[in-house]
């Protein structure tokens, strides 16, 4: 006796590693964090968001009471619900006077040089093809940006918001974005004028140093990919420190 085949659409569906609500969750707040919505936008339609993520409308609902629960969203009865700005807090900040001189700029590295050193360690370890071959094409960028006579911050900071990522822990994500591009040096000294050997032989050191730190996370090498962090850095700081040193010499 034959046995009868359960329809595909009837067969029960596999079990998600993650939860359904904290899947639509952590999928909207991504969203929100990488701009697709913005503050003030209205968030999809309940059917939509049924939709895109194969869910039953009980599931969205909770997973919205979660992201209004913690402030990234509200709901406007009879209106829809809409993307909040990030939250506003004293804990932490780094504001752009936080910047006013090298000394500003140094101290915020050395902080990025533990933080940094170890989120590429993580990265070496977790990272995927994905995560590869994004680090790739910023770095791909960056040497493309030099050659057109740029100073290739966009890139730069891409690279390591990559880096970031693959560590596979929001948190590192997070960071990154909230210090955003002034976070490199560049842009707010212009190192690459004042170095020795010239703008571009400048840049292409840079370049080396984030080849050096993607070959360590490709071949997932993690003291290797903290040693090679460290040292890109760590050259960043002394390069500001030289540059500290040399107008005071020349006054003398």
């Amino acid at each position: 006796m034959e046995s009868v085949k359960t329809p595909s659409h009837l067969a029960p569906r596999p079990r998600r590693a993650r939860g359904l609500v904290q899947e639509i969750v952590e999928g909207l707040e991504a969203d929100i964090r990488n701009g697709h919505i913005q503050p003030g936008d209205k968030l999809p339609s309940e059917a939509e968001i049924m939709g895109r993520f194969d869910v039953s409308r009980t599931v969205v609902r909770e997973a919205i009471s979660k992201l209004q629960a913690s402030k990234k969203v509200e709901t406007r009865h009879g209106i829809g619900t809409f993307a909040l700005p990030p939250a506003d807090t004293s804990n932490f900040k780094i504001a752009d006077e936080d910047f006013a001189t090298v000394s500003d700029v140094i101290a915020v590295l050395e902080l990025r040089i533990s933080l940094e050193a170890e989120a590429a360690g993580l990265a070496a370890q977790r990272r995927t093809e994905t995560n590869l071959n994004a680090l790739t094409a910023a770095l791909d960028a960056f040497l493309n940006s030099i050659k057109q006579d740029s100073d290739a911050v966009p890139p730069d900071f891409q690279f390591h918001m990559e880096v970031a990522r693959a560590t596979q822990n929001q948190h590192f994500t997070d960071l990154m974005t909230y210090l955003g591009a002034m976070i490199i040096p560049r842009t707010r000294v212009n190192t690459p004028s004042s170095a020795p050997e010239g703008r571009y032989q400048y840049l292409q050191r840079v370049h080396a140093e984030h080849e050096s730190i993607l070959n360590a996370i490709r071949n997932q090498d993690v003291d290797a990919a903290r040693a090679a962090m460290r040292t890109h850095l760590g050259n960043s700081r002394e390069r500001l420190r030289k540059s500290q040193i040399q107008p005071q010499e020349r006054q003398k």
